[in-house]
């Protein structure tokens, strides 16, 4: 336990010394030193207890259960005092309900509530400590050169990256802590300090945009974190437990009455996940700094929700209205986000609603909850954490050196970055084509899908992937697109951001080579200790064997014929006048017209206020169902104990 504890307490000291570091090479060194003991002691975590797979701990927790709820009240005081001040009043509401509630509860009813084990450990937590430990940790060390360049764009402003690197360190600490948390206030003091977190680096910049769209992710997780202390609140009420682990025993016993406090906690799931009619928050988000994007929107904060859905799956998959609603706003979101990303160019936000596209496929595998689907699930959050990261960098370090983050102006991105092209090649591959584990695991999904009988999730999925392939392939081409003549300017890339990005490389390709490992030492073990007997297709190890065949032979096949092409350079055919360089031509007048290659984003089919709209009613209608559903039943219970 002492490995994990660190992991919850060293990103603490470590973010208050950055607090008050201000020269260069001091952050540069505490950070680079800090993430390298964070990765090391994630990778000790998860040796330490492979073997065992799941190990709660026992300890005597009432104290710091205190010394949390006097935390949450002061951040309640402070996130009270800073709305009032930015006329942000629904904000105060969601804020002071919840802390209120939490109060009340931990003074009463949750006072005489025995908690056997405060924490806990198992393989689904190995993985996301995994996760958050070496991607969150490489992040940080990127974000030292970007953030240089971040600074000198903005030199107008004051230096605030004392705190920026404070809240990065704070969120690896709190992510350890959701992940490791069975004391479901815990859970909520840590998912509440993610939300806080997020709001700060969002607001980094201080303009009235980036504030406007800080508030904006706030208001919505507090909504997430109301519904979270709802479902508290129940649980103790009705089941008198506040361990995860008894709630989901308590399946077994209870059948569909611990759906209604699994339903609140789904739904605090929905809105950390950015689920439609929430997704506008990580839309917003992306004013932060690109780090923000990566570590908090792509690898980590947003998984958070999509992991306690994932471990409420045994519940959520009774059949239910938590399960039903769970997994209907799941496949609405996947699909209308996936539609509304093929009218973006600005590749930032292509890889937000991606990201919220594959966030809606992962929640309908925990809404479906069957073994098979889960153990999609939890792939498509290993695949997706790493190869959305390497994307999320890759477009910061272009956005900074061709002054652009549009994908219409990467053309000639291999003449003037040929290594950054080549990542980004990688990752939007990792993406989308096979071998690569993303195309795996929706496989995985839609098999899932077709066992569970729901048609509807079928079709969602089946139009949502050709759809997903139809905007990676608009991107690649862009980045395929050799045009003579740019100037190579990679070389003003910050070595920390070539080392991150390539790493990134090496795990979105090493993933794949060990996927039958994670599957069979990892997943197996985890879904049978929760579901019991698995599927032929789970166990069967052929698929996976075919998959790290073609990888290893795309890895030497790049090997061994990279830079050695015999290419003959001739000029472009231009409407059949070229002047030798292959970027102008003679137009209709005796003009020179230069010429330019263009994507065609649909806009006016797939526009994201249309595709936002019709999600955000769909997924509305079906949270207020699910959830409605739910209080009735809860009124029905305590009016017959009354």
């Amino acid at each position: 336990m002492g490995t994990i504890l660190f992991l919850i307490f060293f990103p603490i000291i470590i973010a208050f010394i950055l607090l008050v570091s201000k020269e260069d090479k001091v952050r540069d060194g505490v950070v680079k030193i800090a993430a390298a003991a964070i990765a090391i002691a994630s990778v000790v975590v998860a040796v330490q207890f492979f073997s065992s797979g799941e190990k709660y701990f026992s300890f005597d927790g009432e104290i710091v259960s205190y010394v949390m709820m006097a935390i949450e009240v002061l951040l309640a005081g402070y996130i009270v005092y800073t709305s009032w001040k930015h006329k942000k009043y629904l904000v105060i509401l969601f804020a002071v309900a919840q802390t209120c509630l939490m109060v009340w509860f931990e003074f009463t009813r949750g006072h005489g509530i025995e908690v056997e084990h405060n924490m806990y450990i198992d393989r689904l937590s190995i993985i996301m400590i995994l996760i958050i430990g070496i991607i969150g940790s490489l992040i940080c060390v990127y974000a030292l050169g970007y953030m240089k360049d971040f600074q000198h764009h903005h030199a107008d402003q004051k230096d605030r990256r004392p705190w920026f690197f404070f809240v990065m360190f704070i969120f690896l600490a709190a992510m350890v802590g959701l992940v490791t948390a069975n004391n479901m206030i815990w859970m909520y003091f840590f998912w509440e300090i993610t939300s806080l977190s997020s709001f700060f680096l969002i607001g980094y910049t201080k303009t009235g945009e980036a504030t406007n769209n800080a508030f904006r992710a706030l208001v919505m997780n507090l909504a997430g974190g109301l519904g979270f202390a709802i479902g508290i609140v129940v649980l103790g009420t009705v089941f008198g437990t506040i361990e995860l682990s008894t709630m989901l025993l308590a399946g077994s016993v209870y059948g569909e009455l611990v759906a209604i406090p699994a339903a609140f906690f789904a739904f605090a799931g929905i809105t950390k996940a950015a689920q439609m009619p929430f997704n506008s928050w990580l839309l917003g988000a992306m004013v932060a700094p690109t780090p923000t994007s990566a570590l908090l929107h792509s690898s980590t904060m947003v998984k958070a929700g999509v992991f306690l859905i994932i471990k409420l799956a045994p519940v959520l998959g009774m059949g239910n209205f938590a399960g039903i609603m769970t997994m209907m706003v799941g496949g609405i979101t996947f699909l209308m986000a996936t539609f509304a990303a093929v009218s973006q160019s600005n590749a930032k936000r292509v890889l937000a609603y991606s990201t919220i596209a594959n966030l809606g496929l992962i929640v309908t595998c925990g809404g479906i909850g069957t073994a098979a689907a889960v153990w999609a699930g939890v792939m498509l959050i290993i695949f997706h954490a790493v190869t959305k990261s390497l994307l999320f960098l890759c477009v910061g370090t272009a956005e900074h050196n061709i002054g652009s983050r549009d994908i219409e102006d990467m053309d000639g991105l291999f003449e003037r970055m040929p290594r950054l092209a080549a990542f980004m090649m990688i990752g939007i591959a990792g993406m989308f084509l096979a071998p690569f584990g993303m195309l795996i695991s929706k496989w995985a999904a839609m098999t899932a899908f077709v066992d569970s009988g729901n048609i509807i999730l079928v079709g969602i999925i089946c139009f949502g992937s050709a759809v997903t392939a139809f905007y990676w392939i608009k991107w690649m081409g862009k980045l395929s697109a050799i045009v003579a003549g740019e100037e190579n300017i990679q070389k003003n890339v910050h070595k920390e951001e070539w080392f991150v990005q390539g790493t990134l490389v090496v795990l979105t390709i090493g993933v794949c080579l060990i996927f039958p490992l994670i599957s069979m030492y990892m997943l197996v073990p985890y879904l049978e200790g929760v579901f019991g007997g698995l599927s032929a297709m789970i166990l069967s190890a052929d698929n996976m064997i075919i998959m790290v065949v073609m990888v290893a032979a795309i890895v030497l096949l790049t090997g061994l014929f990279f830079g050695k092409s015999k290419k003959k350079v001739v000029p472009i055919y231009l409407s059949g006048v070229n002047e030798g360089d292959n970027r102008t031509f003679y137009g209709p007048m005796g003009q020179d017209v230069q010429f330019s290659l263009r994507n065609w984003h649909m806009e006016q089919y797939f526009g994201e206020k249309k595709m936002n709209l019709i999600g955000g009613v769909l997924t509305t209608i079906m949270i207020i169902v699910g959830l409605g559903f739910m209080i009735g039943t809860l009124v029905n219970l305590l009016g017959g104990v009354l």
